[in-house]
């Protein structure tokens, strides 16, 4: 049983004329007739009672144009849907992120790629940069928002987010006062660190920010993640330096101040390996980088 001979008997049925059908489908009425015959040779079933060039439906051929139908609208919509897979207009893929890219960011962007992409199921992965970028050499993930540049012969970066950094101190705390903060504000004050090993990119980036200003803080604890070490900041355990995105995470008792007297800001890349075969790609890539400009 082929979809063509499906095609032939659908017209056949719904004309209930051999002649009509054949002019239908573009086609001549002996090669029409042969297609059906073989169709009802595979069924083992006469479809269609032949009275010259008319022709009738039998019980069977009643019962089996339902399904011919339902046959035919199933084999168009896969065809339809394996072009646009092909065509990077659906499909799947896998996005990476950090964990603070979670907190406004990520979400922002999956809301704008359901309406511009709502075809393309996106998978999400968190891990941290240095993870992300060697899954995506590894085909683990298709694309990752990661912090830094990191050495690859395969991975692409694309800068597509800066934010500042911010003052985070518990509510009350005598330089919430202040509007705007210095880096020496924090010289011998208890201060919750990123952690050098978990949190590499923000310790690093603080770290030689107090180093510049020849401040030395009191570090008490050392973690790994931003929700983590804003959850010390609002028992009143430290303050802390943050990127400013984390003021979504909405701690009641963490105040933000501006951070003055530094050009330092938290950068975000969009990072693909572009002889990745994902159809989808490109479609994607083109989409964020799309909404990242609009801001």
């Amino acid at each position: 049983m082929e979809l063509h001979q499906l095609r032939c008997f659908v017209a056949v049925a719904e004309e209930l004329h051999f002649g009509r059908a054949a002019t239908r489908l573009h086609m001549t009425q002996p090669p029409l007739s042969r297609q059906i015959q073989l169709l009802e040779h595979a069924l083992g079933v006469l479809l269609l009672e032949r009275n010259n060039r008319q022709a009738r439906l039998t019980l069977a051929g009643q019962a089996f144009l339902e399904d011919a139908r339902r046959i035919l609208q199933i084999s168009e919509s896969a065809r339809h849907a394996a072009r646009r897979i092909a065509h990077g207009e659906a499909g799947r893929l896998t996005l990476g992120f950090t964990a603070v890219g979670a907190y406004n960011m990520i979400p922002r962007l999956l809301v704008h790629a359901g309406k511009t992409l709502p075809d393309i199921e996106l998978v999400l992965s968190e891990r941290i940069s240095s993870t992300q970028v060697h899954d995506l050499e590894a085909g683990l993930i298709d694309v990752g928002l990661v912090r830094q540049v990191l050495p690859s012969a395969r991975v692409e970066y694309l800068p597509v987010h800066r934010e500042p950094f911010l003052a985070a101190l518990p509510a009350g705390h005598v330089l919430s006062a202040r509007e705007r903060l210095r880096p020496v504000d924090f010289h011998e004050q208890p201060f919750v660190m990123y952690s050098a090993n978990e949190g590499r990119y923000f310790h690093d980036r603080i770290a030689n920010l107090f180093a510049r200003h020849q401040v030395q803080p009191r570090y008490l604890h050392q973690l790994g993640q931003t929700h983590s070490i804003l959850g010390l900041v609002n028992v009143g355990l430290g303050c802390a330096v943050v990127p400013a995105s984390a003021q979504a995470l909405h701690m009641q008792q963490v105040v933000f101040r501006t951070l003055a007297g530094t050009d330092q800001e938290a950068e975000i890349f969009l990072a693909f390996c572009p002889d990745n075969p994902n159809p989808v790609l490109g479609a994607f890539v083109s989409m964020a980088r799309a909404f990242f400009e609009a801001g």
